[in-house]
């Protein structure tokens, strides 16, 4: 059954549509209904529908405008238009923005009902071969398999030419670039999905499942290795900056709804050189650890660690799994792997030389992860705490060194853990104190406020949610309402002058989102105000 929000300014034939539509016969379920493009877009944000019907000319939002915002935060959302013969030229703007149907005013509700019929095997195909399983061999594997998981190290061509080179000319041969002289920079994704159970089980199936969306996006190639979808993304940075988070996003909400499992997506920094490919491996690597230990989908691992940390590939198997562990792993976790090495370790690692050399490495590394996650001078501070638990160690008996270096482990863990916890307080700080300074322009956004601070809008959206319970749409609304709320209060200024100062553009609009969210209009307000005087 797909969830369907209606969405028509007109309220009696938007009552017909809900009213005479026999929904569920055509395999539809009506999640929500909205009189504007602003209710919408809110009802699409809460109630995550497979589909919305609305009016391309809509009060506030327009209908191309409402399109494009569904976008941004719902990009799996498919869209149907309902317009008069004369916004077709008008609709055409909006090819891109996931419509699915175009529909024509006047429109009787059989027409509508065989329309609706239409959209819904659009659906069923666009989720069936979401869903399929299409085992195709793709020639530049033999390429880009070893580029992303091992790293070219000392091929050259027959003129000794540098490696950068030779890999973009057997990038070119295989047809993995074309115009390679082109400004091309280069993300990597890890994908993986989990059961409802939590079970891990991704397939090579789910290989034609990510393909399908990034095709609509960016320049791609994936792979299966292991437990995971791996893609080498590549494009300018125009492109990656407008598509990448929304790729990542449709990804993640596709398989969900879809494939009914819990989707996790690792994206690495960008990159304009094939040879750091491995290096954007590991990152993205990284942060699907993150996203496989937290409640947000998608993880990029500049927003979890804006300043990069050292390189952990040459560190010694035990060194590796507690440094992941202590970075990304839950202190459950890290306890049992202690509990468990310590049965391996009896008689091998628990000399002080050995365990000091152990303390030494997840010392360095743990000063590392601080700069990663908050930044040299915080880090630095964090760290000076963090100098009496090593000098415990350092002190402590023969038969009490593993539970020395178990405790050393745990405080590092917390450290990093409290440290991630500061730096996205600070980093929601930042947001809501730029939306406090900008509410007053209309065309402050997520996109405009996460690009500001050096986030993505799929992180910042997560973070306000977690740190604040609210949406940055409903923080915005508050901050614009109280404020307009103190100037209608305290001046005599007309309502008007008022909604634009307070970002409104539509004076409307600015009445309609003031009495939704204080119970009055804005001249109620001040009628009550000036009759207490």
């Amino acid at each position: 059954m797909y969830r369907i929000v209606v969405a028509d300014d007109e309220e009696e034939l938007r009552r017909a549509i809900i009213r005479k539509i026999p929904w569920e016969e055509i395999g539809f379920q009506v999640a929500g209904e909205a009189e504007n493009g602003a209710e919408a877009l809110r009802l699409v944000e809460e109630l995550e529908p497979d589909l919305v019907l609305t009016d391309i000319r809509m009060p506030f939002i327009s209908g191309i405008e409402l399109a494009r915002q569904i976008r941004e935060v719902r990009p799996a959302t498919r869209i149907a238009f309902l317009s008069g013969y004369d916004d077709f030229t008008y609709a055409q703007k909006a090819i891109q923005y996931n419509i699915i149907s175009y529909m024509l005013k006047p429109i009787s509700m059989v027409e509508l009902t065989e329309e609706l019929r239409r959209i819904k095997a659009k659906l069923d195909q666009i989720f069936s071969e979401f869903a399929a399983w299409r085992q195709e061999t793709v020639d530049i594997n033999g390429f880009l398999a070893p580029l992303l998981l091992a790293g070219y190290q000392d091929e050259r061509g027959e003129d000794g030419g540098n490696l950068e080179s030779w890999l973009k000319k057997k990038a070119e041969e295989c047809g993995l670039l074309e115009e390679w002289e082109k400004p091309w920079q280069y993300v990597v994704m890890a994908t993986a999905v989990r059961a409802l159970d939590g079970k891990n089980c991704t397939g090579p199936e789910h290989v034609y499942s990510v393909d399908s969306i990034l095709e609509k996006y960016l320049r791609h190639a994936s792979f299966y290795a292991g437990d995971t979808v791996v893609s080498l993304l590549m494009g300018t940075k125009e492109v990656f900056d407008k598509y990448l988070y929304i790729a990542a996003e449709n990804i993640a909400q596709s398989m969900k709804r879809i494939l009914a499992v819990k989707p996790c997506v690792g994206v690495s920094r960008a990159t304009d050189r094939l040879t750091d490919c491995r290096r954007a491996y590991l990152e993205a690597s990284d942060a699907l650890a993150y996203a496989r230990n937290s409640k947000s989908r998608i993880h990029f691992i500049a927003d979890e660690e804006p300043y990069q940390a050292g390189d952990l590939e040459q560190i010694k198997r035990l060194e590796q799994e507690l440094a992941r562990l202590i970075r990304t792993g839950s202190q459950k976790e890290l306890e049992e792997y202690l509990k468990r090495e310590k049965k391996q370790a009896d008689g091998l690692i628990h000399s002080r030389t050995q365990i000091q050399g152990l303390t030494a490495e997840i010392y360095s590394q743990t000063g590392r992860m601080l700069t990663a996650v908050s930044g040299e001078e915080k880090a630095r501070h964090a760290k000076e705490s963090y100098e009496t638990c090593r000098q415990c160690l350092d002190s402590a008996a023969e038969d009490k060194l593993w539970e020395a270096f178990e405790e050393f482990c745990l405080k590092s863990w917390d450290l990093i853990s409290d440290q991630r916890k500061k730096s996205s307080q600070v980093l929601c700080e930042k947001a809501v104190r730029m939306m406090e300074e900008k509410y007053y322009d209309p065309g402050l956004s997520l996109s405009q406020v996460s690009g500001a601070i050096g986030v993505s809008p799929n992180y910042l959206s997560a973070l306000m949610k977690k740190e604040t319970g609210n949406t940055f749409i409903d923080l915005l609304t508050r901050i614009r309402i109280e404020t307009a709320r103190k100037l209608l209060l305290d001046t005599a200024m007309k309502i008007r002058d008022i909604s634009e100062q307070c970002g409104y553009s539509d004076q409307h609009y600015f009445s309609y989102c003031f009495k939704k969210y204080t119970g009055q209009s804005p001249n109620a307000l001040r009628r009550q105000n000036e009759g207490k005087a």
